[in-house]
């Protein structure tokens, strides 16, 4: 559960503070869930895990919360195709560790990878840099995700 509030990584409050927002305990309620997650949150699952001890922070609030993390960055918002938005952290705990995404479309289970092989990163560096040449754009980062259907799947069907 969350820290007491002002404990958060000091990266948090100068972020904050950068973009003209308070860092209230409700929103490191919200960072510190999303930090400690051990999967990709709905902000359903955000709320249920921090409303016993802020019971004062309600649904909508996570909502807003998290539009605004995502709007400064610091916040990934994924659509793996179930109807509900996830989110995870750009960097966690364990500092940011890239990965991509198997998503299985009978299950939807999510699979993180980042065993990427040495024909995937020169493709992705090539794409990248073609990209940011013909359209004069800096890409400074990307999310990528595969939907299929996951071993466990394949053997039930």
């Amino acid at each position: 559960m969350p820290r007491r509030y002002g404990t958060g990584p000091v990266w948090w409050h100068g972020r904050f503070r950068g973009c003209g927002y308070r860092i209230t305990a409700g929103r490191e309620a919200i960072l510190d869930a999303l930090m400690t997650a051990d999967k990709h949150l709905s902000a359903e699952d955000i709320y249920n895990k921090i409303h016993p001890a802020y019971p004062a922070v309600g649904l909508t609030t996570v909502y807003r919360t998290l539009e605004i993390l995502v709007n400064m960055g610091l916040v990934f918002k994924f659509d793996f195709g179930d109807g509900r938005a996830r989110y995870e952290l750009v960097e966690g705990s364990k500092k940011s560790h890239h990965h991509h995404h198997l998503v299985c479309k009978e299950c939807n289970r999510i699979i993180e990878y980042t065993d990427f092989i040495n024909d995937e990163i020169e493709l992705l560096k090539k794409t990248e840099k073609g990209l940011s040449k013909k359209y004069n754009f800096e890409i400074t980062s990307h999310i990528i995700q595969f939907y299929g259907i996951c071993d466990k799947c394949k053997k039930k069907g």
